[in-house]
């Protein structure tokens, strides 16, 4: 059992969650939350006995932080896909992967460190016409964008496997998460369901899986506990079309040329900005969907929450309503068509 637990990126949703759950658990002597900026007060007073160090990854010094701690067990939860936009690209970057290596570095001269838990990303597989109809862990990435989010969730799991070899006493465990939605969730997809008039690639209905945090948290906090190496995709069960998704939601989708459907979310999202990314885009096109045998018979663990049941607790959470009666969204549908076709004749 870990007795000195430090968790990275304690301001977001999986780093703050898990600090929060490790810290009720009296078993641990200490819960460390590090992150680049203070967490809002509401997120500290739900620390409870965690201890929150304000630290950057990107910088060697983390290398003290665990050091004077002691800490025996890492969780990695620092990589971020939000927010994504141009501005904030290089910011990011260096946070995924920069930080990565930090962090690793840090790790690899701690004598102390015998566990390292790492969230990832199911974006590693890429999506292209290409992709197999389910993805297992074994799978190569196909049709990954130049750049990205995707592309950096690959460069981090190789350093991650580069450390695994140059410390085989380190435990390493590897989640690659479907995407995230619930109530609380602030993430590119989740702002993009809200929209009232949802942009699509014209020609496409993807096939998507998607994982509740609870869910997520759950399995980061038994990978802490129990002795599980090794990397495993992470899903709710079942699958639901991205038009499928659009009309639950209510609202109506709007297809159009690839190129266009960023630009075009953030018009109609006006005051939320929904920034997509090359490998965002590509994921609407083809989408994604996840093998989750080796979660279930050889970690133990089966999400309470299916693909369709997340998605409705993350409409009635955040109180999305349905902007038209369900009947009636085919009909818009198609005057939304005939006036796209009219202007592109």
């Amino acid at each position: 059992m870990p007795k000195v637990v430090l968790v990275t990126g304690a301001g977001g949703n999986i780093g703050g969650g898990l600090v929060t759950r490790l810290a009720a658990d009296p078993a641990y002597d200490r819960v460390i939350g590090v992150d680049t900026a203070t967490p809002p007060k509401r997120v500290l007073n739900a620390l409870g006995r965690a201890e929150f160090v304000r630290a950057d990854i990107r910088n060697p010094l983390i290398a003290k932080v665990i050091s004077a701690a002691e800490v025996d067990t890492v969780v990695h939860a620092a990589t971020t896909a939000h927010p994504a936009g141009p501005s904030r690209r290089t910011v990011i970057k260096e946070m995924n992967v920069i930080g990565t290596m930090q962090l690793l570095a840090a790790c690899q001269r701690s004598p102390t460190v015998r566990k390292l838990v790492v969230k990832s990303s199911a974006a590693v597989y890429g999506s292209s016409s290409r992709s197999p109809a389910v993805f297992t862990e074994d799978d190569a990435p196909r049709g990954l964008a130049a750049g990205g989010y995707a592309k950096d969730a690959v460069e981090v799991e190789g350093y991650v496997r580069g450390f695994a070899r140059r410390r085989p006493d380190v435990q390493v465990s590897t989640a690659r998460l479907a995407n995230l939605i619930g109530p609380d969730v602030d993430t590119v997809m989740s702002r993009y369901f809200a929209l009232p008039v949802v942009p699509t690639v014209f020609g496409y209905d993807a096939r998507m899986q998607l994982l509740h945090l609870e869910d997520a948290l759950a399995l980061m906090e038994r990978l802490v506990k129990h002795d599980l190496p090794g990397t495993v995709n992470v899903a709710g069960d079942g699958v639901l079309t991205l038009w499928q998704a659009i009309h639950r939601a209510g609202r109506i989708p709007l297809p159009l040329p690839g190129f266009s459907v960023p630009t075009a979310a953030n018009v109609v999202g006006a005051s939320r900005r929904v920034d997509f990314s090359p490998d965002q885009v590509k994921f609407l096109n083809f989408g994604r969907v996840l093998d989750t045998t080796r979660l279930k018979s050889e970690f133990g663990f089966t999400p309470r929450w299916t693909t369709r049941q997340a998605f409705d607790d993350y409409l009635a959470g955040s109180g999305i309503r349905s902007l038209v009666p369900v009947g009636r969204i085919a009909g818009l549908e198609r005057v939304l068509a005939r006036a796209v076709g009219s202007r592109s004749s």
